[in-house]
């Protein structure tokens, strides 16, 4: 960790999960893996003197409220883990720019977040570069190709393994897209400053020298340690201690493995990933677990390159994911409804203003279930969905009380023309990124010998044959990621933001745009905001009881008055999500980070 004491002496001088949130018990049976990683990744570190980096924890070990933001004045760097802002932070200072910056905290995040996100994922980098070009780079996982809509199921219909075989184990795992990602990024975005070599550094010096585990990090092990000590035993060799018991916040965590597995492809790029030994190792692993994944399946995959969904909101731009996301349309969506609302004269949190938005959320995921896919295997109404046209018609129906909602028809309106960072540079670049296993530790599948976790992302397809998002081979999944940036009436940067969380994704990306732009709050603040989630089941609104500006108890009676149902999710709760920001004012540009998660910003 002496790497990073220059940047946290900058950090000192500028100071200021969702994963799936259910805990599913283990598949019955699954075979060993087929070999066992480097001893020395199972223990950790000698532990080192103080190495000054910002805790996310206060003394009793309790996630701190305070210290997420900062402002600089060249640039901003916004992370889930104050080791991956780091990262990003160190390519910036060496001259890349944003995108080079984001490439490293992605590599970054899957060392000390690797519950979160990593090599054997995927996910969506929406980019506005300083010339005005808006781009989507979508290296969301693909089925492979052996797989299909029945490959779950039991003769009765049923998913197998008592529900658990789209969840867990090798049928439940995608071909990952984050290498592939990362390098049709580098090659097309980067700076061409800095090498490959050099933006991989920050992530392969912190596998080998270690980092302090977080709260985040420490809470899943302890979730997830029922799987690490029966049949997914390498996870555990990576993330449990040398006694075979969960790691303490703050304990130093190596992973030599997965440092030898990024110095390959520091040295090699995408090939070597996706052919060779580390392609076998993950085509033997998996199989080892019941998948059908193959080696053609990975050395076919490459990321597609989309045109970004966009709207306008109040007058900013908005530009997002396209499918496989559903979060992008969703975002543009919900605000094209609630502008027809004065959000800002409703106030924040009151029950006028929660009324609307869980009408209007619950709207839009009906829309969702009825209309959103991978566009490659179905036609996906956007222009009618982002139509502010047919937005106007959802607004129209929504009256004082509560209703249940089905899928409106946004086909009149075809004609009229989804862990989260973000990254902006001194000349004017903006990145904002959302990537994922899926659920913590992904298909609990670690590779031996090789340090990383793949994904259980074949989860979001739907298990029912009949539906639009149904399991195909070379098919994504719906995914809710939504990276997001927003322009000002100018065209200039104005913000980015985006957030973990699953379906809770667009909703929270949605409010924190809501809460800067409606209520005038600044980027922490709009953050801090507690947020509300409906999407029509027997929950109701899900809401934050405790932090700033909470959902009251008046304010519940009023709504259970309209015939809302309503759930209290306490405070500062991780259900919705770990949102990081970047907002650009004349005083500079703000960081934000969700004190719900370990996340930091720092500037420079």
């Amino acid at each position: 960790m002496k790497k990073y004491l220059a940047l946290i002496l900058a950090l000192a001088m500028t100071m200021s999960l969702a994963a799936c949130g259910q805990k599913t018990a283990p598949a019955a049976s699954s075979t060993p893996a087929v070999s066992t990683p480097a001893a020395s990744a199972s223990q950790p570190a000698e532990e080192p003197e103080d190495d000054g980096v910002w805790s996310s924890t206060d003394e009793n070990g309790n996630l701190k409220l305070d210290e997420r933001d900062d402002i600089g004045k060249n640039g901003m760097v916004t992370t889930a883990n104050v080791y991956a802002t780091m990262a990003g932070l160190e390519v910036l200072e060496q001259g890349g720019n944003a995108i080079d910056a984001a490439i490293a905290i992605s590599y970054a995040l899957g060392v000390c977040e690797p519950n979160a996100s990593g090599l054997g994922g995927g996910g969506f980098m929406t980019i506005h570069t300083a010339d005005g070009e808006n781009v989507v780079i979508d290296y969301r996982e693909v089925a492979p190709m052996a797989q299909d809509a029945y490959t779950w199921l039991d003769e009765s219909g049923e998913v197998k393994d008592n529900g658990n075989a789209n969840h867990v184990g090798g049928l439940a795992t995608g071909i990952p897209g984050a290498v592939a990602g990362m390098e049709y990024a580098l090659e097309h975005y980067g700076s061409g400053k800095l090498t490959r070599q050099q933006i991989m550094q920050p992530a392969i010096d912190m596998a080998t020298e270690g980092y302090k585990a977080g709260a985040t990090l420490v809470g899943a092990i302890n979730d997830y340690y029922d799987y690490m000590v029966t049949d997914y035993k390498t996870l555990g060799e990576y993330y449990l201690n040398a006694d075979t018991m969960p790691y303490e916040i703050g304990d130093v965590i190596t992973n030599p493995d997965l440092a030898a597995t990024l110095q390959k492809i520091a040295e090699g790029g995408k090939d070597a990933f996706y052919t060779g030994e580390v392609a076998q190792a993950i085509i033997d692993t998996v199989a080892s677990y019941g998948g059908v994944m193959t080696m053609e399946d990975l050395a076919n995959y490459e990321p597609v390159i989309r045109e970004p969904v966009t709207g306008t909101y109040r007058g900013y731009q908005i530009i997002s994911t396209p499918p496989a996301s559903s979060g992008g349309t969703h975002i543009v969506e919900v605000l094209n409804i609630l502008e027809n609302y004065d959000i800002g004269s409703m106030g924040v949190n009151t029950a006028e203003t929660l009324h609307v938005w869980s009408e209007a959320m619950k709207a839009c995921f009906a829309d969702r279930s009825a209309y959103m896919a991978d566009t490659a295997f179905a036609t996906v109404p956007l222009k009618g969905l982002t139509s502010k046209d047919y937005a106007k018609t959802i607004f129209e129906k929504i009256t004082d009380q509560s209703q249940d909602w089905n899928a409106g028809d946004p086909m009149p309106y075809e004609g009229n023309s989804t862990t989260a960072y973000s990254v902006a540079d001194a000349q004017g670049n903006i990145v904002s990124v959302t990537q994922t296993i899926e659920c913590f530790f992904g298909c609990k599948i670690a590779i031996p010998g090789y340090g990383f976790i793949m994904n259980d992302q074949l989860h979001d397809f739907d298990t029912d044959p009949e539906s639009v998002n149904c399991l195909e081979g070379g098919k994504k999944p719906l995914s809710s990621m939504s990276p997001t940036i927003v322009l000002d009436e100018q065209g200039n940067a104005f913000m980015s933001v985006g957030s973990p969380g699953g379906l809770r994704i667009w909703p929270t990306v949605a409010q924190v745009i809501s809460n800067v732009i409606d209520h005038g709050m600044s980027m922490q603040d709009a953050i801090d905001c507690a947020r509300i989630y409906e999407r029509g089941n027997a929950d109701g609104i899900c809401y934050e009881s405790d932090g700033e500006n909470p959902v009251t108890a008046d304010v519940v009676s009023a709504l259970e008055a309209q015939g809302h149902a309503v759930t209290d999710k306490g405070g500062w709760n991780l259900f919705f999500g770990g949102c990081q920001g970047i907002l650009f004012t004349d005083d500079g540009i703000q960081g934000g980070a969700d004190p719900r998660r370990d996340g930091k910003a720092i500037g420079f």
